[in-house]
Order: structure tokens, then sequence, then C-alpha cells
């Protein structure tokens, strides 16, 4: 990887955690990034993109910010800065860390980068919907693991299946489910939906599927295209997947069960697509939308 001259006379000249957290955010603010993969400003990026890659802490202490780095650690940060903004690369996928809930995640680009609002949900113990002692629960398309692995983390009686179709990201929910030390309370299964989930059935399942309409997924700025295309585009409406889980979710909940889907901008044409579904949308107070609930009954109502 050849630099440009400003990146080398950085390596040579910066010398302290505050010089390098500095140099970022100016070449972030300077070069039109997209923030939507973890922070939503330059400044936040800097300073997280600087202490993920010298495997800090998020508090660490200002009064260390003065510190100096070795070669070493200048050479990797500006190799992480200058992939930053020379081929737009989410941060996550230079780090290989993300943060859900609280969590770390290992995270490549055989997934998306984490991120959404049933986070929230996860926090909340899914109340006032999840009222089952001991309940399982599915997380269906489950990408990282990050949903699954959250609500096995936060639910102390839960027991969690996680299925993703892509086994690539399988292999990465496994590394996450390895780290966290939730097996088996939470385990994985390579299934296109509910075809290996056989006469299973659930108290909760809990789905962030593809849901991006081909329009935006053209339009999508250029981090997006490190993601992998599998866990973003659902067909010209985006709504693919998301047919396929209501003809199909009921089958496998309990009498009490219910199912909560992210469809994200896709709302709209949901809605549109089946204007007699009493679909509930979720409000969260930390911001976020796109999200519905379903209880078993109303799926068999209008589903089956």
């Amino acid at each position: 990887m050849t630099l440009s001259p400003v990146y080398q006379e950085a390596e040579q000249s910066l010398e302290t955690v505050a010089d390098f957290i500095r140099f970022a955010a100016s070449q972030f603010h300077q070069s039109d990034l997209y923030f939507g993969h973890g922070t939503d400003n330059a400044w936040d990026e800097a300073v997280a993109i600087v202490l993920q890659m010298l495997d800090l802490p998020q508090d660490y202490p200002q009064g260390m910010l003065t510190a100096k780095l070795l070669a070493d650690e200048k050479k990797h940060l500006i190799h992480a800065i200058f992939e930053r903004v020379e081929h737009r690369k989410p941060l996550a996928y230079i780090t290989n860390k993300a943060y859900f809930v609280g969590l770390e995640f290992y995270i490549d680009e055989r997934v998306l980068v984490p991120r959404s609002p049933i986070a929230e949900l996860i926090e909340n113990d899914f109340y006032p919907w999840l009222e089952a002692d001991n309940p399982r629960i599915l997380d269906l398309c489950c990408g990282s693991g990050c949903i699954g692995l959250a609500i096995a983390a936060y639910i102390e009686d839960a027991d969690v299946v996680l299925s993703d179709i892509s086994e690539d990201a399988i292999t990465v929910a496994d590394i996450n489910n390895e780290r966290l030390g939730l097996y088996p309370k939470a385990q994985t299964v390579v299934s296109d939906l509910f075809e290996a989930m056989s006469d299973e059935k659930f108290d909760l399942i809990v789905s962030n599927p593809p849901y991006v309409d081909s329009e935006d997924l053209s339009d999508m700025p250029a981090e997006y295209q490190h993601e992998p295309e599998i866990g973003l585009g659902s067909g010209e409406d985006g709504l693919d997947i998301t047919r396929r889980i209501l003809e199909q979710a009921a089958k496998h909940l309990t009498e009490q069960g219910c199912l909560i889907v992210e469809v994200g901008n896709s709302w709209p044409a949901l809605e549109e697509a089946f204007p007699d579904v009493p679909f509930s949308w979720l409000e969260f107070e930390k911001g976020g939308d796109g999200v519905f609930l379903l209880t078993r009954q109303q799926l068999l109502e209008h589903f089956s």
C-alpha cells in the first residue's frame, strides 16, 4: 500500500494518542465520509479508530492522551486511517470490532456491521411482549449474532437459537458465541429461514433480515459496498424475505408467541403490500423505526 505524502509525514511526525486522534479527525472532516456504522461524526470516528486500533478502552483517561506511541503502533494507525479515507472501509472492518448493547463483537466483511434499534428492546427484556418462563427465542437471519447473543447475555433464563442461510455468517456468530462464553445457552444453525427448524417452536422470533430495496441498494454510500449484498438486498421492494417470514412464522411460534421484524425504510412498502394486517410499529426512546410486531394469532389470521 503506497501512502500519500501527508500520511507519510504524519507517520514520521506525530507522536501521541492525541496527535493521531486530531489527525484522523481532520482527515475524516476533509474527506466527506459517510458515518452510519457505529458513530455519526468525524470526531467520534477518530476517537474510536485510534482507541480500538491500540486496544484501549472507550473510557481511556484523558490524562493519558499524551502517551507516546511506538513506531509499529504509529504505522498501524496511519494505515487504518488511510483505509477509512481512501477506501471508505467502515470502521468495524478495519478494527474487527463493533459494540452492540454494551457487548464487543468480532466483525469482518462476511457479515453486516451491527446496527439495530432492536438493541433497546433487548435492554428492556422485550417487555411487555415476552412473558414466558425460560423462553425459547430465535434470532432469524442472525448475521454476526449480535441480536441473539445479546439476548442470551441479557435474559438469564432464555434459550436462544441463531440461524442464517450464510455459512460465513454462522462462522462469525460462532466466534462471537465462543468469545462471549454463551454456549450452550446460545446455539447456531445454518438454515434458509425455517428450513432446518423442523417442528421447533419459539416464544419469540426476532429478525433483522435483508430489507433494502433495489433503488436504495444502488444509491447507498460507498461504505456499504464493503458489506455482503446477501445481508442487504431483498428484491425490488426490499420485502422478498420478509414475505417468506410472515408466511412461515406462525408454525414456529408458541400459543402466546410473537414475531418482531425490522424492515427499516421498507416499512411503507410493507403496509402498502398488506393493508389489512394490523402491524404494531414499535417506538424507541433512543431513536430508530421500521420495526413491527405481530402475534401468532395475527399471523394465523392473515397469513395462513
